[in-house]
């Protein structure tokens, strides 16, 4: 790995941290917070692609780990790890890995369009499908409620996926899926 990729990588696992100090939206009816930090997964996979975005957010979860407070709310160490929020927290690197997957292969092609369908699925649908069945075996509850109650995610999701597609587009030339591509 390059000094510089491990740098982005180190950029983004902050920058997700930093949107975890966005306060978290509590709904009430599901134990798991809306959060900023999402975006930054969207962002991780479409900007860096999958090998440095998946690294930056297995750092995160390292520090996080580690006792960092960086998960939004304040939260950090071992204790979010047997909590509600795991399945969300866990699925954000396969999340990443889909998204820069996907990314990297109609980098060639890229419009925003496409992005935003990549963020959806990878950073949307992915991480409900991972997450909510995970909250739902830890509260004792039905799959189908966990699901169910993750619609509430989807509006919000929806559109850190638009925001993330639209500044990807805006800084292809400096990514470093761009600087891959030319390298190649």
């Amino acid at each position: 790995m390059k000094t510089k990729e491990m740098v982005y990588a180190a950029l983004f696992a902050a920058l997700i941290g930093v949107l975890g100090m966005i306060p978290p939206i509590p709904l009430g009816f599901i134990p798991v917070p809306v959060t900023a930090q999402t975006l930054g997964v969207m962002l991780a996979g479409c900007f860096l692609g999958k090998k440095t975005g998946t690294i930056s957010l297995i750092l995160f979860i390292v520090l996080v780990a580690l006792g960092l407070p960086l998960l939004s709310g304040g939260r950090g160490g071992l204790s979010v790890f047997v909590g509600p929020t795991i399945g969300y927290f866990l699925s954000w690197p396969v999340a990443v890995f889909c998204i820069g997957y996907m990314t990297e292969k109609v980098w060639s092609s890229l419009k925003t369009w496409k992005l935003i369908a990549i963020n959806i699925v990878g950073g949307v649908v992915l991480i409900s499908l991972i997450g909510a069945p995970v909250m739902a075996m830890i509260t004792h509850t039905s799959v189908w409620a966990g699901l169910v109650g993750a619609i509430a995610f989807l509006p919000g999701d929806c559109i850190k996926a638009i925001i993330a597609a639209v500044i990807v587009t805006q800084l292809k030339s400096v990514s470093p899926i761009e600087q891959n591509a030319h390298n190649r």
